[in-house]
């Protein structure tokens, strides 16, 4: 079937009626994962590829659900038919990812051993963990090797534990304006974020639906300051530079700049749809991705394993996720003798240059891509 971006694509929910162990410990009983499929699998199984999300990601990556949808899924200038990961050669696959709010098992869910949700009772997740959800998923399926595994930003960290950690199984990994662990100043955004959230009066220890609250203010503050981390100064500079909304001062503290309208409107809006405790743990997970940690912090020992050919890319504006932390993955995967491809693309659009359609990016995806034989 040809996907395009009017497409209507229909979630599908897989459920995992076995225990599964997660990386601190804990078991969940059961599990669920929200999916969405594109393009058709090949009768070998060999055209399946797997998209990994960011923080706020779902399983939606293109198309609509249905005819009146505003906006089609998140990455749908990279995926569909003739697109960059073209869905007529492949078999694509979006997943919410455990512990999300977007229909896969996570706090809003009900926890099978009390009957009421999980709410602040929901486990700390891993990439790790993800990654294992996601074979289980695979076997699932009975695809055995995927052609590839895409993701950008938290996503790109999924593609490269996938790579070392299921070796035999991933012919291809993009690694898109990420890194092989964060930067101190970025487990500093983040907790920043979390305290936001935690020090909101209505978020009652992690149980606010059972108060029927919503930690909105936090959340809302939380996204602000993380979707300024997003973009590039260049970028927002040129967008609204110092324009005032009105004509002149207010002299108060309402909205005086643009930016800050701009700003309060994406805090409001992701607040409305986006689960509280869903963003704790999705920035818990990004701060303890770490692989090298587990070698003595060295990074060739953790890519070593790896079997996958590498495509990784990094924006010239992204300062969240700077070209530089991409080189130090790409130099481990050097030093190991292993085949990659790296692009630095030049783009004002910040750490968001993943979500966008700069085309020398594209261009470099579909050419990767197009090299992958199925």
């Amino acid at each position: 079937m040809s996907v395009t971006s009017t497409t209507i694509v229909t979630p599908q929910l897989i459920a995992f009626e076995k225990p599964f162990a997660l990386q601190n410990g804990h078991i969940l009983p059961r599990f669920d994962l929200m999916i969405e499929t594109y393009g058709t699998l090949n009768a070998s199984k060999s055209n399946a590829v797997l998209i990994c999300h960011a923080l706020s990601g779902t399983h939606h990556v293109a198309g609509r659900h249905h005819a009146d949808d505003k906006y089609a899924g998140w990455w749908d200038n990279m995926v569909g038919s003739g697109k960059p990961i073209d869905t007529d050669k492949f078999f694509v696959i979006g997943l919410n990812n455990l512990g999300g709010c977007a229909g896969s098992t996570g706090p809003l869910s009900q926890n099978p051993e009390t009957g009421a949700d999980y709410g602040a009772d929901f486990p700390v997740v891993t990439v790790r963990d993800w990654v294992n959800s996601q074979a289980m998923l695979a076997d699932y399926l009975g695809i055995t090797e995927w052609a590839a595994v895409v993701g950008g930003s938290l996503g790109g960290m999924q593609a490269l534990q996938w790579a070392i950690d299921f070796p035999r199984r991933v012919r291809h990994a993009l690694v898109i304006a990420s890194s092989p662990r964060l930067s101190t100043q970025n487990i500093a955004f983040n907790d920043v974020a979390r305290q936001a959230i935690l020090t909101d009066p209505d978020f009652h220890g992690g149980h606010y639906t059972r108060h029927n609250t919503k930690p909105r203010r936090g959340l809302r503050i939380a996204r602000m300051m993380g979707h300024i981390t997003y973009v590039a100064e260049n970028g927002l500079g040129k967008k609204f530079g110092r324009q005032l909304r009105g004509h002149e001062f207010n002299f108060n503290y309402d909205i005086d700049f643009e930016v800050e309208s701009y700003l309060r409107y994406q805090g409001d809006k992701f607040a409305d749809h986006f689960d509280a405790n869903t963003y704790l743990l999705m920035t818990k997970a990004l701060d303890y991705f770490d692989p090298a940690a587990e070698h003595n912090n060295q990074l060739t020992a953790a890519v070593s394993s790896a079997q996958a050919k590498f495509f990784v890319a990094s924006f010239s504006s992204d300062w969240r996720f700077a070209p530089s932390r991409s080189q130090e993955l790409v130099k481990a995967l050097i030093a190991e003798k292993k085949n990659v491809q790296y692009v630095e693309i030049e783009s004002h659009h910040g750490h968001d240059a993943f979500l966008m359609e700069d085309k020398p990016y594209i261009d470099a995806v579909r050419a990767f891509m197009l090299n992958i034989k199925v």
